[in-house]
């Protein structure tokens, strides 16, 4: 599977272009074989082949914002092949921050799921109402 396919990525640099913005996710990724999750905003203008930004949670509870550097997303393997992998149905609802703020508080991103809505109320931010790929 193509992690980042060409419309995915054409969105994420024009995030990387416009990096003060609290963007919402256009893309997550996960580990079949682990907790590890992946929710990107952008591309490093300047490395976009290589350099995502967003929300990473390797699933030892300590979510964070960072870079992750896609060569090594796509070449890590797991149990019979197993490769990271796009997640087809994601649809973003909040922006970036907000599910920084429930990962963090849940310890996880897979955990903060239940606690978006709320989260995003406390910050009086309101769902968006998403139909694009994520």
């Amino acid at each position: 599977m193509d992690l980042i396919p060409e419309e995915i990525r054409a969105r994420l640099l024009a995030n990387g272009k416009e990096r003060d913005r609290d963007h919402m996710p256009v893309v997550k990724l996960f580990c079949p074989f682990s907790a590890a999750t992946w929710l990107l905003t952008e591309l490093d203008p300047d490395d976009p082949d290589r350099i995502a930004f967003g929300l990473c949670d390797l699933g030892f509870g300590c979510p964070e914002l960072g870079s992750v550097d896609l060569t090594e997303l796509q070449s890590v393997r797991g149990p019979g092949g197993l490769a990271v992998e796009r997640d087809l149905y994601f649809r973003p609802r909040f922006p970036l921050s907000i599910y920084a703020e429930a990962a963090r508080r849940q310890g996880s991103i897979i955990e903060a799921t239940s606690f978006l809505t709320a989260i995003a109320a406390e910050a009086g931010v309101a769902p968006a109402a998403t139909d694009t790929a994520g």
